[in-house]
């Protein structure tokens, strides 16, 4: 039995209905569900009848409610007492991330992270992987989610690859070209690109196998961050390589993997300073957020976890 999975079943009980609950938790309605039936499972009973799509407590729920609303306040108390002896109910997080990190999984990471640790300033700043490795060389960011492998005039860094992402080539929803399973690099070749401007990793990337596989890439515009990118690609200026996580909420726009190329994603810190309290706690949450959304399967289309 997990507190999360009790704070699911309140929620459920005291809302009445399983997608209010989700988004009351801030989670996905399939994952919310799949942890109360393992709770049902582990428990022996069933929590909740569902006759004609009314949500009602069983007997066994009716039992359980009171116990369960007692556990969570407990663990909350428990929680609280130990951050104040950590130092955290005050402090301050720094942490860099790529933009498509900060439009995709970061929002409900820093989401759960503030309502555990509401006393904790978080001060996001976003931007390419070689920005915020000279930004933690400099002492500007106590944490960093980067793109590894790392350029070879970075600083001497701690990182801990934790995801791995594929990369898409996206096009309008309704464009003329036929739907393909996957494209390659090749299938580049004299197409209008969206490109980034210079610095962006995904620039760097897309260069490199372009170069790679023989020929330059023709660019139809150049020079924009991530949204500007995407809705260039809307309005059917070309196409574009992004990270399969930024097409979620995009109806607009279609992604088709591209074979063999992928990026690993790390979070770093410097070798020589010890991140803060505050820092570890998150570096701690943000893994914790991973491996929850890896087992619910919630995590982003083409991203996976790296296991420890």
């Amino acid at each position: 039995m997990q507190l999360q999975q009790l704070a699911y079943f309140v929620a459920v009980a005291e809302a009445r209905h399983f997608t209010q609950a989700a988004e009351r938790m801030r989670v996905a309605q399939p994952s919310l569900s799949k942890q109360i039936k393992a709770l049902e499972t582990e428990l022996g009973a069933p929590l909740f009848s569902r006759a004609r799509g009314n949500v009602m407590l069983t007997q066994a729920g009716e039992a359980l409610l009171p116990l369960a609303r007692r556990m969570l306040a407990d663990a909350d108390t428990a929680r609280q007492e130990v951050a104040e002896l950590a130092g955290l109910r005050r402090g301050r997080v720094r942490l860099g991330a790529t933009p498509s990190l900060c439009a995709g999984l970061l929002a409900d990471a820093l989401a759960r992270f503030h309502s555990d640790y509401p006393g904790i300033e978080l001060l996001v700043e976003e931007g390419g992987s070689r920005d915020l490795v000279r930004a933690l060389a400099r002492g500007q960011l106590d944490l960093s989610l980067v793109i590894t492998p790392l350029q070879h005039d970075d600083p001497s860094l701690v990182t801990e690859e934790i995801l791995r992402e594929s990369l898409v080539v996206v096009a309008p929803t309704g464009g003329q070209e036929p739907r393909r399973k996957h494209l390659h690099v090749e299938d580049l070749r004299g197409k209008s690109l969206v490109m980034f401007r210079r610095g962006y990793d995904l620039r760097e990337a897309t260069l490199a196998a372009c170069r790679n596989a023989g020929f330059e890439p023709r660019f139809a515009v150049e020079g924009g961050e991530m949204d500007a990118v995407l809705r260039f690609v809307e309005a059917g200026l070309g196409v574009a390589v992004v990270p399969s996580m930024v097409l979620e909420g995009r109806p607009g726009l279609r992604g088709t993997p591209l074979a063999g190329l992928n990026r690993t994603i790390a979070l770093a810190h410097r070798k020589d300073v010890e991140p803060t309290r505050a820092a570890q706690a998150f570096r701690t949450a943000l893994r914790s957020f991973l491996v929850e959304a890896g087992n619910d399967g919630t995590l982003p289309e083409g991203v996976e976890l790296i296991a420890e």
